[in-house]
């Protein structure tokens, strides 16, 4: 197996890119031997041209076959690496890949308007779909209300979106959440309100993870990465 991620600035780390940083993860995850080759798209190689012609990463080759779609590519290596040799991504409760799937469309409108006077609207929508997220997380599973049913258990406690465990639902929400964060602090210097607690509860036990901190771009580079797109404000 071999992934092809975009390249940071200097053609060689790893780019700001959350579709490359989401299979780098479920990779990683499933505990399979892989190779990562990062693509720099300013001089993208010959021999990767032929390969995946007009496709940019990330794409993969899995025993020489050639796969592009993101989405499929996530459906083909829960299909492929699945138990009892690879352990099973997929996440337990439905409601957890849905979770906070507004959130990067929210953030993009707020990071690239430049007009003031829509900026707090912008800003509050955000806010808005952090919040859902965020209940989500403070949410009980039903397995936790199981585990604790001698107790009630209004706030949840666990580490990740569905339970104690990172699933293909984090790989998808992690990268965009963790550049959410980068970003609206740079650029517009917002910060994720701490009362948000299962939010922040939720990315102190990402940045505990080897899965997620290793796979993560540098924050220069994802600050780079949105230098063009986060006008200023007029």
């Amino acid at each position: 197996i071999e992934l092809f991620v975009k390249a940071g600035s200097d053609g060689e780390s790893i780019g700001n890119c959350p579709f490359s940083q989401r299979l780098f993860m479920i990779l990683w995850l499933k505990g399979v031997i892989f190779n990562v080759t990062t693509v720099d798209l300013k001089r993208k190689p010959a021999d990767l041209q032929n390969l995946a012609p007009g496709t940019n990463p990330p794409f993969m080759t899995f025993d020489g076959e050639v796969k592009t779609d993101v989405n499929k590519i996530e459906e083909f290596l829960e299909e492929k690496l699945a138990p009892p040799r690879y352990p099973r991504l997929a996440p337990k409760y439905p409601e957890s890949s849905s979770a906070g799937n507004d959130v990067f469309a929210k953030f993009s409108a707020y990071i690239k308007n430049t007009r003031k006077d829509t900026n707090e609207c912008l800003e509050k929508a955000l806010l808005k779909a952090l919040t859902k997220l965020d209940d989500y997380l403070n949410t009980p599973l039903p397995d936790e209300i199981d585990a604790y049913s001698t107790e009630d258990l209004t706030v949840s406690k666990r580490p990740f979106l569905d339970g104690n465990e990172l699933t293909l639902a984090d790989c998808n929400l992690l990268p965009k959440i963790h550049i959410t964060k980068v970003v609206a602090k740079k650029y517009r210097n917002f910060e994720f309100p701490k009362e948000l607690s299962g939010l922040c509860r939720y990315l102190n036990n990402a940045y505990a993870k080897d899965e997620f901190t290793n796979t993560c771009p540098a924050d220069r580079e994802i600050v780079l990465a949105y230098s063009d797109v986060a006008k200023r404000m007029k």
